[in-house]
């Protein structure tokens, strides 16, 4: 491959991820439905914890689908266009990087998105599947545990990157600018939760099912 293959091929697979990204579900799925803008109520967080504030459960559950779909999707066209000779390999990580970026930081609103967990569960998964069902149920285990969903996410986040590695020549063979890719989500992921961590080390985080706290 040409080396203006390979830049071309990178750039384009970024720049149509980060535009899947940046199509808010929270924001459409509301809108279809009338309900008010996630935007406008609760930490203004256009994600599928604050669309579930608004009372809307099939509303905040078509939102996490949504967003973990355009994450999947992102990576499964790159995929795809690898396997057709279009795209050199690089694109299938950055595709999932650029997606992720577009719904932290979607064009569509103004680069005020949502934390991304949903969407990086769904690029874990168009990149390896496994590695996405050990890092859900390390979610999944420190929300039942904890009550404290935010806290779930912060130690799914930390321990995806070493799922990779543990994982390499048993499960998949690890790749540089993947694994480099599944870093910088998390440590994004950690940096968008830095309020909520905050929260947590003063204990006025709020936990599942239970009333916000004051201050919080």
């Amino acid at each position: 491959m040409s080396e203006s293959f390979l830049l071309a091929g990178t750039g384009l697979s970024l720049l149509v991820g980060y535009l899947m990204g940046s199509v808010s579900f929270a924001v459409v799925v509301s809108h279809l439905m009338g309900l008010r803008d996630p935007r406008s109520f609760g930490s203004g967080n256009p994600g599928a914890t604050n669309v579930l504030r608004g009372g809307n459960k099939l509303a905040a559950l078509l939102t996490l689908v949504g967003d973990a779909a355009k994450g999947w999707l992102a990576v499964w066209l790159a995929t795809w266009g690898v396997a057709q000779a279009w795209l050199p390999e690089a694109a299938i990580p950055l595709a999932g990087l650029g997606a992720f970026l577009g719904h932290l930081y979607p064009v569509f609103l103004r680069f005020h998105g949502g934390k991304g967990v949903a969407t990086a569960l769904g690029v874990l998964l168009g990149l390896q599947p496994w590695l996405a069902l050990a890092t859900a149920l390390t979610w999944i285990i420190i929300a039942f545990v904890t009550r404290y969903s935010s806290l779930a996410a912060i130690i799914a986040a930390v321990f995806a990157p070493f799922y990779y590695v543990l994982g390499d020549k048993v499960a998949w063979h690890i790749d540089a600018l993947t694994a480099s890719v599944i870093v910088a989500i998390s440590v994004l992921l950690l940096a968008r939760h830095h309020e909520n961590i905050a929260r947590l080390i003063a204990g006025k985080e709020s936990r599942i099912g239970g009333k916000k706290k004051s201050g919080s």
